[in-house]
């Protein structure tokens, strides 16, 4: 089979390169390279305890899994935590008082969702 080009060049490419013009001049340099060998970096900290409780005071017998004692995290991101437990566990949830509560005995589910987040969930109450 016969061949156009030397050996040495890779075959031509099918389409032009739409960065070949661009130029990283004035860019800030990227992170350094880790050294080959080292050690990959330490797991988060831990954002602290927080406690599941599961309970049905003042809810008519329905069961009501509570997740309370943040420390350090806001509004916002509780409301993100508390979609995300309802999403993962198919049902209503909301945020009061400072606490996530979800719908019906779903505290291991919670529980992985706040150990993902970084938080360490601790089994409290009933």
């Amino acid at each position: 089979m016969p061949h156009d080009q030397p050996e040495s060049e890779s075959p031509a490419p099918f389409v032009p390169n739409p960065f070949a013009a661009l130029s990283s001049e004035g860019l800030p340099p990227g992170p350094p390279e880790p050294p080959e060998g080292s050690v990959p970096a330490k797991p988060k900290k831990s954002r602290g305890r927080v406690d599941i409780l599961r309970t049905t005071a003042h809810r008519g017998g329905k069961t009501v899994t509570v997740v309370k004692g943040f420390i350090g995290i806001g509004l916002p991101e509780k409301e993100r935590l508390a979609k995300a437990m309802q999403k993962a566990c198919g049902v209503g949830g909301t945020v009061k008082e400072g606490r996530i509560e979800i719908q019906g005995d779903k505290r291991t589910e919670v529980a992985k969702i706040l150990t993902d987040a970084g938080f360490r969930p601790v089994f409290a109450g009933g």
